[in-house]
C-alpha cells in the first residue's frame, strides 16, 4: 500500500506552506460556519473553507510543479515580514533566560544584557547613550 503511494505521488508537486496554509484557513472557515447556521454568511464561509480545501488537495496533486513552485514562493515573499516578526519574537523570548533586554531611550536600538550582574551602567553602541538598568 505504501509502494503505491509512493509511486502515485511521483512525479506530484507534492505539500508546501502555501497548502498547508490553505488547508488550515479552509478548516477554520468550515469552523467558523458553524457558528453561522441559519444565516447566509455561514453558507459563505462553509462554501469557501470547502473551496480552499479542494485547491489545497489540487495543489498538492499537481504535475505542474513549476506553476506550484512559483505560487508558493509568491506566498512566502508575501508572507516574509509576518513570518520574520514572529520568528524575532521567539528568538527573544528564548534569549529571556539569561539576558534582559533593554531599550535606548534615545534611538530605540535593543541592548542585550546579562542577568545576574546587579544595577550596571549600559551605554548604548549605537548612539553612545549612558543609562542605570538592574540586570
Amino acid at each position: 500500500m505504501k509502494e503505491k503511494l509512493i509511486r502515485f505521488m511521483q512525479g506530484r508537486y507534492g505539500v508546501d506552506q502555501f497548502s498547508k496554509f490553505l488547508l488550515v484557513l479552509g478548516l477554520a472557515a468550515v469552523v467558523v460556519s458553524s457558528v453561522f447556521v441559519d444565516n447566509i454568511a455561514g453558507l459563505i464561509f462553509y462554501i469557501l473553507g470547502w473551496a480552499l480545501v479542494i485547491y489545497c488537495y489540487f495543489r498538492v496533486f499537481s504535475r505542474n510543479i513549476q506553476k506550484r513552485y512559483a505560487e508558493n514562493q509568491v506566498f512566502l515573499a508575501k508572507t516574509y515580514g509576518i513570518r520574520n516578526f514572529f520568528r524575532k519574537q521567539k528568538n527573544i523570548w528564548q534569549q529571556r533566560r539569561i539576558y534582559h533586554i533593554y531599550t535606548c531611550p534615545s534611538c530605540k536600538q535593543k541592548i542585550r544584557i546579562p542577568k545576574g550582574k546587579g544595577k550596571i551602567e549600559v551605554r548604548c553602541p549605537k548612539c553612545g547613550t549612558t543609562f542605570i538598568k538592574k540586570s
